[in-house]
């Protein structure tokens, strides 16, 4: 039987031997006879295991962390203090996240001790560069992502994360004053994480509110990066977004989450080609497959009133042998109802309709 002394420091040693590496994280039942296991980056633990050693890192992390002073704090990141103390210091409160992570007090220490590092990089008595902690950015951001994109039960639609990996973010991109090219390169792995979140907790509108956020700070620095082409920065952001969310929304079609930053990414960007060509090929899926469900038709009804493209869906719902009449739009663009009544018709009309 595994102790909780035994139990913590096993997961002592996998988060201070993670280096950079994502990690995948799974609740493993205790009908497998193991309380740990491992094959690559892919780690399962009981929860019984995890209650142990959360006990462990809560004690040290409210004996030992929760009054350290700045310089204190600064004293746990430098190069000359004992890997061994730092290790019970920082491991604890990725311990208590990856059981807790609406634990605000962890959370918010592992805050303040970047905090401590940015204020004082440089200093003469702080002999910790700015690539250095540009380095811990990113290995804190990694941590969050083995979190987010592992099958835990609410680290995928945590706000506590979602929220820190923001903060994360800008810090990252202050210390680093990326070109715009690097920022359109960063959004669309921030794109992946969520995109990974959202399949593993469906409707996920944190995930997705996080990415607004995301897209929103990381396209004003690249505009502010390339100065003279405001436009041109801002549509091609937006735009790196649009191919991967459609393809992940017509494999998901249920979720309305997905489709409601679908449209905002279309409304972001400022190609009307890219909206027909989205709409489109919206469209073209659900009369191929017999889509009916409500959360794809919403999109189409509200992408289709807020750029104009009325006339368009109408053609594309309209038999061919009603083509001719087709350039009547529907007025205000319709309820999502509208738009399926006519899917409706054209697969009777046509006996076109899979599954019929």
């Amino acid at each position: 039987m595994t102790s909780p002394e035994d139990a913590f420091q096993e997961l002592v040693d996998l988060f201070g031997s993670r280096g950079d590496q994502v990690l995948e994280i799974e609740i493993i039942p205790p009908s497998l006879g193991s309380q740990f296991l491992r094959d690559g980056c892919a780690v399962g633990i009981s929860k019984k295991a995890l209650v142990q050693a959360f006990t462990i890192a809560r004690q040290i992390f409210f004996e030992t962390c929760v009054s350290m002073s700045g310089r204190d704090l600064l004293s746990t990141i430098s190069p000359g203090h004992s890997s061994s103390a730092s290790g019970s210091e920082t491991r604890a409160t990725e311990i208590m996240l990856l059981f807790d992570c609406e634990h605000l007090t962890a959370c918010n220490w592992r805050k303040r001790r970047l905090l401590a590092a940015l204020l004082h990089t440089g200093n003469e008595d702080f002999p910790i560069q700015s690539s250095q902690l540009a380095q811990m950015l990113k290995t804190e951001l990694t941590l969050l992502e083995s979190y987010q994109c592992s099958p835990l039960h609410r680290h995928t639609k945590s706000p506590t994360l979602w929220s820190h990996r923001l903060w994360a973010i800008k810090c990252l991109v202050e210390i680093e004053t990326p070109s715009a090219e690097v920022l359109r390169q960063q959004q669309c792995h921030e794109l992946e994480v969520v995109l990974r979140a959202a399949d593993l907790h469906p409707r996920n509108y944190y995930a997705f509110t996080y990415m607004r956020h995301a897209h929103q700070f990381l396209t004003s620095t690249a505009v502010a990066a390339e100065k003279g082409s405001n436009d041109t920065w801002r549509a091609t952001m937006a735009e790196a977004l649009l191919t991967p969310m459609l393809d992940w929304c017509l494999a998901h079609p249920r979720d309305i989450s997905g489709w409601s930053f679908s449209l905002y990414v279309l409304d972001h960007g400022y190609s009307q080609q890219s909206r027909v060509g989205a709409i489109e090929r919206v469209l073209r899926f659900a009369l191929d497959v017999g889509w009916e469900g409500e959360s794809l038709w919403t999109f189409v009804a509200q992408t289709v009133h807020r750029f104009g493209l009325e006339n368009l869906a109408v053609r594309i719902l309209s038999p061919v042998h009603q083509k001719e009449d087709s350039s009547i739009a529907v007025a205000g663009g319709g309820s999502w109802r509208t738009w399926l009544t006519k899917a409706q018709a054209y697969w009777a009309c046509t006996q076109d309709r899979p599954g019929l």
